[in-house]
């Protein structure tokens, strides 16, 4: 089964499908994601506030797949924002990884009122120019927030990783994003489960003969969106792959873009200042 690629804005392929391993124990990466590149994935999600980015390194090393065959994001933490501190934190995430370089790198959190997160992008200009990172982007960025760095920096992020699912469509951020050719990620794809006893999306799962889970991830997909669903358990994980040989109707993505309330399972990104 072939998971089809988006290109980002600077020619970079990276696969819509990934695996995420966000909540998964430092001890159980390993395994988890040696068992998610064994179904078929290509493309893994991590970060330096996850505390995994070793293991990661260690499955893709473990799988025996070539390194520029496997599409690595890792996520710049809370507490490196300042310019020379992000630079050193990038050096560390490599080193955990054991790899040159990431394919995509995030500024994880916008932070409005610990820092400028300006002076944080210039250091990722720096660590894209350096061949550390082969695109660049940002995570939890509001429109706001990315027309400052339109107006202030050089780079157009490659990707903006937000939350999205059927309860928080994020339609009017996606359009901006797609507007400014920026990709958009889709963290908490299924809304950590609060999506799944929806009537609405077991109608249409029963249809399918398909689970509530995979018809959501195919809304994604049809929709454009990139996303990761994470699993440790391997027959979910194989589930969450099998999304590309069935399709959804035009009248079920109305359906489910229908079931949009706003509503958050995470932080708001302008109020959210957390630092580790």
């Amino acid at each position: 089964m072939t998971v089809p690629s988006i290109t980002l804005n600077n020619g970079v392929e990276i696969p819509q499908l990934g695996f995420g391993v966000f909540q998964i124990k430092p001890e159980d990466t390993v395994e988890a994601t040696l068992s998610a590149l064994e179904v078929g994935y290509r493309h893994i999600d991590t970060a330096q506030m996850y505390g995994n980015e070793a293991e990661v390194g260690e499955a893709v090393r473990k799988s025996g797949i070539p390194r520029d065959e496997v599409f690595i994001t890792t996520k710049l933490n809370n507490s490196f924002h300042a310019f020379d501190d992000a630079l050193e934190a990038t050096d560390k995430s490599l080193e955990r990884l054991g790899v040159e370089h990431v394919d995509l790198y995030l500024i994880h959190w916008p932070l409005p009122e610990v820092g400028d997160f300006v002076e944080t992008w210039k250091a990722m200009e720096k660590i894209y120019a350096d061949g550390k990172a082969r695109a660049i982007g940002v995570s939890n960025f509001q429109k706001h927030h990315l027309e400052r760095l339109f107006a202030e920096t050089e780079v157009v992020p490659a990707a903006n990783q937000i939350e999205v699912h059927p309860y928080l469509t994020q339609n009017p951020l996606r359009a901006f994003d797609s507007e400014h050719n920026i990709a958009t990620e889709a963290w908490s794809p299924i809304a950590q489960g609060d999506v799944l006893d929806d009537p609405v999306l077991k109608k249409i799962a029963e249809e399918k003969g398909r689970t509530v889970a995979q018809v959501v991830l195919r809304w994604h997909i049809q929709r454009g969106d990139i996303v990761f669903p994470k699993s440790v358990t391997r027959s979910r994980v194989e589930e969450n792959f099998a999304l590309f040989d069935f399709d959804l109707s035009s009248e079920d993505m109305a359906a489910v873009d229908g079931l949009n309330k706003d509503k958050r399972r995470g932080p708001d990104p302008d109020t959210f200042n957390y630092v580790p």
